[in-house]
């Protein structure tokens, strides 16, 4: 599978934990497999599964560069781009940031409001710097 598509699997199934929080990570996994067909890549599992059991960690990452802004008032369609984004700068090195910073901006292009990308490329910039500072 191209990791574009990959991404977009990801992406969706994060935005799914995002609106459906009253099922568990698996139960969403589940479904979307089963039930849409949804092709789950070993990049899909990682990212997902990943990404939701470090939601919180990957929230304070970006929550530092929010200026004013609170993470509640941010749409769950952005969310869930900054959470990916984040999760491949945080924990895929072999990843460069460059690349998942784009990527996400294209993720916000086609699936978002026309003027998240901005906001979506500042906030993944910043948390890109502090992990390559070192100031993890």
């Amino acid at each position: 599978m191209q990791r574009k598509i990959a991404r977009e699997n990801a992406f969706i199934l994060i935005f799914e934990s995002i609106c459906k929080k009253d099922e568990t990570a698996q139960e969403i996994f589940d479904k979307a497999t089963e039930i849409r067909g949804l092709d789950a890549d070993e990049y899909v599992t990682t990212v997902f599964f990943g990404a939701y059991e470090n939601s919180d960690r990957l929230d304070e990452a970006m929550e530092k560069h929010l200026k004013g802004w609170k993470k509640e008032r941010i749409s769950p369609v952005s969310l869930a781009i900054l959470r990916l984004g984040c999760y491949e700068i945080m924990f895929m090195a072999d990843i460069p940031s460059k690349v998942s910073i784009n990527e996400a901006i294209e993720l916000s292009k086609k699936f978002d409001d026309e003027k998240s990308y901005t906001f979506i490329n500042g906030v993944l910039n910043a948390v890109a710097s502090d992990y390559s500072e070192g100031n993890e």
